[in-house]
């Protein structure tokens, strides 16, 4: 079963308004946002999330030099005793209510069994984090992880005002309460523990960890240290706490005279509309609904799709959330077609769990994003 272990993190001693210093998670910030965040502050955490060359010294030791020069100045400051974290995102929904996600910032114990990935992984070079951790001792970021036994939510519930707060770009609210009662944090990590923990989100960031814990052991003749864990913010798996969106797809380099629709009969009836909505295909000719014509073949969106490609000829697929991003790559003439799916259910997810089966590459996007700077969790030997 999962071990969900408390951790004596770094934090930013300014606060708790802590908005110019955090950031989202590296593999969601381009070039653009990330000179933006750099500018909102000489501290803030995409400096090591995503940090530079200086022409003198690499990118990495660059991080490392940060992290120990935030510490000496105190711009972070160590937690005296092992801790977690509360962690609380608020947000609108479509409907313009408000939802939160509460989960929990902990080490998970590297186990096989205890931690189940939900989906594939595309392929993606590890050697960019795997540096990161090396040369910085750090987990920077956390993965993301759902916890399949309830309970874990009301163990949560904050009591007084938070220790850390930010707003981000997407009107989200940032919560963050420390947890040092040895008694509290004994009851968040059974109830974290109860089952296998699905791992939602940071899929590669969980390889490198396994990686570098192996590297570490080998190097220090099987001795425990902190590269046992890996850095993870815990939810449980619940609608109430989780807004899961879709990951479309974006199809290139077809042939000119390829019909795509008519590619597509064997696995769907197509039915021309106006406003594509649900489950569809659109090209620069127009938008078509997909109904299967064996809804009982695949129970996924990215399933379905995924199985009609196979049989396309030779093409490049990226993957794309946010409707409007990939609808406008298609009149652009940027991409051929775009699928649009209808997100996975949070009962598919589970149910992807209890088989131990995995879901297509790209299935699920879980959103908000935590923030990078909340909490880092430093890596060391003993």
């Amino acid at each position: 079963m999962p071990e969900l272990l408390p951790f004596r993190g770094l934090r930013y001693s300014e606060g708790p308004d802590v908005s110019n210093l955090v950031a989202p998670p590296y593999d969601v910030i381009d070039e653009k946002e990330r000179r933006r965040l750099e500018e909102r502050s000489e501290h803030n955490a995409v400096r090591v999330e995503l940090p530079q060359d200086d022409g003198a010294t690499d990118r990495y030791t660059n991080a490392r030099c940060l992290i120990d020069t935030w510490q000496q100045t105190g711009v972070l400051a160590r937690d005296d005793e092992p801790t977690l974290t509360a962690y609380r995102m608020t947000y609108g929904d479509e409907t313009g209510g408000e939802r939160h996600t509460l989960g929990v910032l902990g080490a998970l114990a590297i186990a096989d069994g205890a931690l189940l990935p939900h989906e594939h992984t595309t392929p993606k070079a590890k050697d960019d984090r795997l540096n990161l951790l090396r040369t910085c001792r750090t987990n920077v970021s956390p993965i993301w992880g759902l916890a399949p036994a309830p309970g874990l939510s009301a163990l949560l519930a904050p009591t007084g005002p938070p220790d850390a707060v930010a707003e981000d770009e997407d009107g989200v609210r940032h919560e963050a309460w420390t947890i040092t009662d040895p008694d509290r944090i004994a009851k968040i990590a059974a109830a974290a523990g109860a089952q296998p923990i699905l791992v939602a989100d940071g899929h590669h960031r969980y390889e490198v960890a396994r990686a570098y814990r192996e590297e570490r052991r080998a190097a220090n003749g099987d001795q425990p240290g902190d590269y046992d864990a890996v850095f993870a913010y815990v939810v449980e798996l619940d609608d109430a706490q989780l807004t899961v969106g879709a990951i479309h797809r974006l199809v290139t380099g077809l042939p000119p005279d390829f019909d795509i629709v008519a590619a597509l009969d064997p696995y769907f009836a197509a039915e021309a509309v106006t406003t594509p909505d649900a489950l569809a295909v659109v090209t620069r000719s127009g938008a078509w609904r997909l109904t299967p014509r064996d809804p009982g073949a695949h129970d996924l969106d990215s399933s379905r799709v995924a199985e009609a490609l196979s049989a396309f000829p030779d093409h490049t697929l990226t993957y794309q959330h946010g409707q409007a991003t990939v609808l406008g790559a298609v009149a652009s003439g940027e991409a051929d077609a775009a699928f649009l799916l209808r997100p996975a259910t949070v009962d598919q997810i589970a149910d992807t769990g209890r088989l131990g089966v995995r879901m297509p590459p790209k299935t699920t996007f879980f959103w908000p994003k935590p923030r990078t700077g909340i909490v880092f969790r430093p890596v060391e030997d003993e």
